[in-house]
C-alpha cells in the first residue's frame, strides 16, 4: 500500500491521527525536507527507510515505489495533498501498475493561515466564496485560460494566493487590474510558513501588498489572503439566529424560548 499523507501546514502536531498512524506503520517514507518539518518523522519507526524528495524527480520517487512492491510506503506531502500536491501523476502510476494506494487528507496551509490571522474567510453578506489560485510564473503553460489572478479578482471574493511569494509586484498589479473587485484599501494578509515556529503574519492592504511582501524577505512558503472578509466586521450569521429554524432546532419567536413560550 502506498499512502499519500497530508503532513499539515508545518506544525508537527497538525498532522491527522490517521496520518500519524500510517507513518507509524511505514516501512518506507518519502518526504520533502524543504516543506515538511523533520519533527513529523518522529512518528515513523526507527528502522524505516527514509528518502528526501527535495532533490528527487518524479521518476526517482516512482523508482522507490517500484523497488518496494510489497512495502508499506508513506509519501508525505505538505498541507493537504489535493491542493498543489502533484499527486495525480503518482496516482496514475499506481493505477497503471495496479498498486494499492490511498489519500490521507491533511490540514491545508489555508486553514492554518486563517487561524493565524484570526478571521473567518466566508462572512455573510461580505464573501461566501474562497478562490485558491496562484500566479502563472515559470509554470505558465499549466495555467488554464481564464484562471489568472486578475480574472478571479473581478469577483471580489476571498482569495488565497499560493506559490507566488517571489513575484510580489506582479501579484499586486493583477489584484488591482482593470475590472477588479478589490481596491487599494482592500485588506490583505501575508502569512509566511504558517504554523511553523518562525511563522510571520503581516497585515496589509492590496495597495501596500508588494512592499510588505518584499519586507518579509520570503520567497517561498508564502500564502497571501485577500478580500473584505479579512476586515473582521460582519453581519451576524443567520445559522444560529433565534428566528432561523432548521431540522435540528425550531425557530424562536419573540417572547418564546426555542419555539416554546417563555
Amino acid at each position: 500500500m502506498i499512502s499519500f499523507v497530508g503532513a499539515g501546514p508545518g506544525a508537527a502536531d497538525l498532522i491527522t491521527i490517521r496520518g500519524r498512524d500510517r507513518l507509524a506503520a511505514a516501512d518506507v517514507v518519502v518526504w520533502a525536507s524543504s516543506l515538511v518539518p523533520p519533527e513529523v518523522l518522529a512518528h515513523a519507526p526507527a528502522g524505516a527507510e527514509v528518502h528526501d524528495s527535495a532533490s528527487m524527480t518524479l521518476e526517482d520517487v516512482l523508482g522507490v515505489y517500484a523497488t518496494h512492491p510489497e512495502a508499506t510506503i508513506v509519501r508525505l506531502h505538505s498541507g493537504d495533498p489535493c491542493v498543489y500536491g502533484a499527486i495525480q501523476e503518482q496516482i496514475d502510476w499506481c493505477l497503471s501498475q495496479e498498486r494499492d494506494f490511498e489519500i490521507v487528507p491533511g490540514v491545508s496551509s489555508l486553514g492554518a493561515a486563517a487561524a493565524a490571522v484570526g478571521r473567518e474567510l466566508t462572512v455573510p453578506q461580505v464573501a461566501q466564496s474562497v478562490v485558491l489560485t496562484r500566479l502563472a510564473g515559470r509554470t505558465a503553460t499549466s495555467m488554464p485560460t481564464g484562471e489568472s489572478v486578475a480574472t478571479f479578482a473581478a469577483h471580489g471574493a476571498t482569495m488565497a494566493v499560493f506559490l507566488s511569494g517571489a513575484r510580489p509586484r506582479e501579484l499586486q498589479d493583477q489584484l488591482l487590474s482593470p475590472g477588479s473587485g478589490y481596491s487599494a484599501d482592500t485588506p490583505a494578509v501575508v502569512v509566511v510558513r504558517a504554523s511553523w515556529p518562525d511563522e510571520q503574519v503581516v497585515v496589509s492592504t492590496v495597495g501596500s501588498l508588494a512592499e510588505d511582501m518584499i519586507a518579509t524577505g520570503a520567497r517561498t512558503t508564502v500564502l497571501v489572503l485577500v478580500g473584505p472578509a479579512l476586515r473582521g466586521t460582519a453581519e451576524r450569521s443567520r445559522l444560529y439566529a433565534p428566528d432561523h429554524g432548521h431540522r435540528f432546532r425550531r425557530r424562536s419567536l419573540p417572547g418564546t424560548t426555542a419555539g416554546r413560550p417563555a
